[in-house]
């Protein structure tokens, strides 16, 4: 049975059609890619899944990406392990910028961070050249490699390292720590001894999420892997798909599986090395009493800042300058500064209006949408047994733990044909883009909405049921006004992820449906950097903006909602 009230407690057409619609949007396109993977499968080694495996290419960017995900992963559990134990246990100042600030990178398009450091490297840099710190015209761009993807990966990712360690912090038995310390502990031994091992799974977490996500990562592979023939296997995909067309999707879909299975390599060895350190805690999870720094507080806090002004100010601070001079290379000065790339791309190139309205659309649309059906959803879930309800969140967690080339290409393979019985052609069209966000992002509205169910008092909506109200009536009247600011944060996390995409989008977009994160990529790839710099300032403070609103949201919503609130 999938729910535990009585019959007449949830309506079953609608739980039904619920569950219906999450299968096509989360299941279908999964199983359609696998088909066309092993299409063919009995030719032998002549079907499209043993070409693929038996090209050099392949394993070319196979390993490409395990190297630059790995160095990723390493650079991002550094950084994310530093600012969650000195923000989370030390005395500290100034956390709640701290937190901001570092939490900023992981909310900027990975197009938006790959140009932002371009710009900020390299002979043509126009910040050096107005520092006077430029190097000597011809010189190579250093981040055109490996190790330059792999940095700007583990810069994207500390972030999510940052929020799963922080979460075992917190959780972490208070009386048992305070118990140590008064006992005569010192700092080092509590931390050496009773905090790293307490928050081991916590970093295992972080660390397999971040290698994870930078599997799948699009964008930063491709501005700084494709000029230097620098492949890995999402940017083959691409390359692949662009250079064919549909004529080699069977051999694309197999690519697609084979990114998507090393993903969910890194997923299974995470779940068996967090099997191996299960321990139970007992004691009172909570905050602990600061550690006291003393004479380290100010030189650490330094640390922090600088850190934060390299992979943050200053970056930025060099997108900014490129899109105030005329051309790269060339110093910014009174007589230089000039708005002409904001007036060219805002005023001229009717691109750029039309990549505003469709991304507002595309989030603004999924955004809303997502935040009704998730709100049922999670309404209907808190009927299910605790095995139901586990079952339908891995399956709705599926298209956003696949990387999101995969997703696009099995949102190509299940729309390339018309609808059967409709005869309408999704592909080419903004409709394919949308659903597959719609697929993509429902996990992100739903878990603060679940969890703001799960603080409400049940009692209420009782009284009401046996009072005689309906389900939808409970929900309306009752429920919702308790859990709006969770519904309207969660609609805002998906605007937010939704507007700058590419990695979707990248494969799904076509002439005349270009979206923001589409326009800076194209803008680079095809040399005009100064103008792709205006674009991306321009969403920068769009991003900053959001989070700002939800900052100030934060009081009003269950913990954990907002990511870079305590």
């Amino acid at each position: 049975m999938l729910t535990t009230l009585d019959s007449g407690s949830q309506p079953r057409w609608l739980l039904l059609s619920i569950l219906l619609l999450i299968s096509l949007l989360t299941l279908l396109p999964t199983l359609r890619l696998l088909l066309e993977a092993l299409q063919g499968w009995q030719l032998g080694a002549d079907s499209p899944m043993m070409r693929v495996l038996q090209q050099p290419a392949t394993w070319r960017a196979f390993w490409h990406s395990l190297y630059t995900a790995g160095v990723g992963t390493l650079i991002a559990v550094i950084l994310g392990s530093l600012f969650a134990f000195t923000v989370t246990l030390t005395d500290i100042r100034w956390k709640t910028l701290l937190v901001f600030s570092f939490m900023l990178p992981m909310m900027i398009p990975p197009q938006v961070t790959a140009l932002s450091w371009l710009q900020m490297t390299g002979p043509g840099s126009p910040l050096l050249n107005t520092l006077g710190i430029a190097p000597p015209l011809g010189s190579p761009q250093p981040l055109y490699s490996a190790e330059g993807i792999a940095l700007l990966l583990g810069i994207q990712h500390a972030p999510l390292v940052f929020l799963a360690l922080r979460t075992s912090l917190i959780n972490l038995p208070r009386d048992l720590i305070e118990a140590a310390r008064i006992s005569g502990a010192r700092q080092r031994h509590v931390w050496l001894d009773m905090i790293l091992p307490l928050t081991r799974n916590g970093m295992v977490a972080g660390a397999s999420i971040a290698f994870v996500s930078a599997l799948g990562n699009f964008g930063i592979p491709a501005m700084l892997g494709i000029p230097a023939s620098y492949y890995v296997l999402p940017t083959l995909i691409y390359q692949r798909m662009s250079s064919f067309g549909t004529g080699v999707l069977p051999e694309i879909a197999s690519l697609s599986v084979l990114i998507g299975l090393l993903a969910l390599i890194g997923v299974m060895l995470q779940q068996q090395m967090l099997k191996k350190s299960h321990f139970r805690l007992l004691g009172h999870a909570g905050k602990a009493q600061d550690f006291a720094l003393g004479r380290w507080r100010l030189p650490l806090q330094g640390l922090l800042f600088i850190l934060l002004g390299i992979i943050l100010i200053a970056p930025l601070a060099a997108l900014i300058t490129s899109s105030l001079v005329p051309a790269l290379g060339v110093r910014l000065t009174l007589d230089t500064m000039t708005l002409s790339a904001y007036y060219e791309m805002i005023g001229r190139q009717s691109v750029t209006l039309r990549a505003f309205s469709n991304s507002l659309l595309l989030a603004g649309g999924a955004a809303l949408l997502l935040m009704l059906l998730s709100t049922l959803l999670a309404y209907l879930m808190q009927g299910m047994s605790d095995r139901a309800r586990s079952s339908l969140i891995s399956m709705i967690e599926i298209p956003y733990a696949l990387p999101g080339v995969v997703l696009a290409i099995a949102c190509i393979l299940l729309f390339a044909k018309p609808l059967p019985l409709l005869n309408i052609t999704l592909y080419g069209s903004l409709g394919i883009i949308f659903i597959a966000y719609l697929a993509r992002f429902i996990s992100v509205s739903l878990k603060p909405i679940n969890a703001s169910f799960s603080e409400l008092d049940r009692s209420l909506e009782e009284a009401a049921r046996i009072a005689g109200a309906g389900s939808i009536r409970r929900l309306v009247d009752i429920l919702l006004p308790l859990i709006a600011p969770a519904v309207f944060a969660g609609g805002l996390l998906v605007f937010l992820t939704a507007v700058n995409e590419l990695t979707v989008s990248a494969l799904l977009w076509s002439a005349g449906k270009e979206t923001l994160g589409v326009l800076i990529f194209n803008l680079d790839e095809s040399g005009d950097s100064i103008l792709a710099s205006a674009i991306a300032v321009l969403v920068v403070i769009m991003v900053a903006t959001i989070m700002l609103l939800l900052s100030l949201m934060a009081s009003r919503l269950p913990k954990g909602v907002i990511p870079w609130q305590n």
